[in-house]
């Protein structure tokens, strides 16, 4: 899709990893470089054709089937199958700038309050996210620091590359870099900056909490975690939100509540099937430990196995479970499509 939309030098909000398959992402919502630009995947879409539980083949829009389009942004793929999409499109690239940068664990702390006092008064052009981790043997890392803990800022400059390249001085400036993998390039391999991180075939298990803010007690406990991790592969991530996306109303789309400032993703990502146990309740006991800073919010698109399904949706959800559940009930009131998140009909 990237492809084909920046031969027009045009593209749609979507993830960050550019093997991510559009639907699944679009339909829980969809947070990428774009999302302070140009608002989630979910944000942008303004046509779906669906196959409904009756055979019907309708046509969501915002002028016909409205509240299947309204529960299509970002309320899960439980209300039919989406056939197309129809996206919004937006000028972007051919080039942008890419800031990728990685620092010492030990400053992981000053990093984050860093990257805090910068969201305060960054432009929507730049939707960064940061990264706890543990350094990759790659050969972009120096190998005296392969295996040891960092912190990465990485984003995307929307915009003149030049320009982008100043915007985000102050987060290549925060200490003696491992390793600063920044510059323009691009746009389209911007979007696979990150893929080589997710090979087919490792095993995945991600969860996520939304945070009210990312003070001194809420950092400690992220960088606890960190050192705690089993996996080298695994990642905390702190995506910093605002902008765009942020500017839509919670009830004007069914992804909900946008106010939190912080979105915690807990990526448990390993290769040892006789690792799964030790690797999920470590991503768990993550979650867990963040909650004291949270309002309960989290992004289904990181959402373990549905654990406590109901609970997570209606917190996930807020105000807008009731509307789901309404138009579930109209679309698909024997629950026939009951997998993906499932919203149940109302006699379910």
């Amino acid at each position: 899709l990237d492809a084909a939309t920046q031969a027009h030098g045009l593209a749609t909000s979507l993830g960050v990893v550019s093997e991510t398959g559009v639907a699944g992402l679009t339909l829980s919502g969809g947070m990428g470089w774009l999302r302070r630009s140009h608002g989630l995947s979910c944000d942008n879409l303004l046509a779906a054709q669906v196959v409904t539980a009756d055979g019907d083949v309708r046509m969501a829009t915002e002028d016909s089937e409205v509240d299947l389009l309204w529960a299509l942004r970002g309320g899960g793929g439980n209300f039919g199958v989406v056939t197309s999409f129809g996206f919004a499109l937006h000028p972007v690239g051919p080039d942008v700038f890419f800031c990728f940068i990685f620092y010492p664990g030990q400053i992981a702390a000053d990093v984050l309050e860093a990257c805090i006092a910068y969201m305060a008064e960054a432009p929507d052009e730049v939707s960064p996210v940061s990264f706890l981790g543990r350094v990759p043997a790659a050969e972009a890392f120096p190998p005296e620091w392969h295996g040891k803990p960092f912190v990465a800022v990485a984003g995307m400059y929307v915009g003149d590359p030049a320009q982008g390249e100043r915007v985000f001085g102050p987060l290549r400036t925060l200490g003696s870099p491992i390793a600063d993998l920044s510059g323009t390039m691009a746009f389209v391999e911007a979007q696979k900056v990150l893929d080589e991180d997710y090979p087919n075939g490792l095993r995945y298990y991600w969860k996520s909490i939304e945070l009210q803010g990312l003070g001194a007690d809420a950092i400690a406990t992220l960088m606890s975690s960190a050192a705690e991790m089993p996996s080298g592969a695994s990642t905390i991530d702190i995506w910093f939100h605002g902008g765009a996306m942020s500017r839509v109303a919670p009830e004007a789309t069914a992804f909900g509540d946008r106010s939190a400032p912080i979105l915690i993703g807990v990526e448990a990502n390993w290769d040892d099937p006789t690792a799964d146990e030790d690797n999920i309740a470590w991503a768990r006991r993550c979650i867990e430990d963040l909650r004291a800073f949270s309002s309960g919010g989290s992004y289904l698109n990181f959402a373990g196995f549905l654990e406590d399904r109901e609970q997570l949706l209606r917190a996930a959800y807020g105000a807008n479970y009731d509307r789901l559940v309404a138009v579930k009930t109209t679309y698909d009131p024997e629950n026939v499509f009951r997998i993906n998140q499932n919203i149940p009909p109302a006699a379910a």
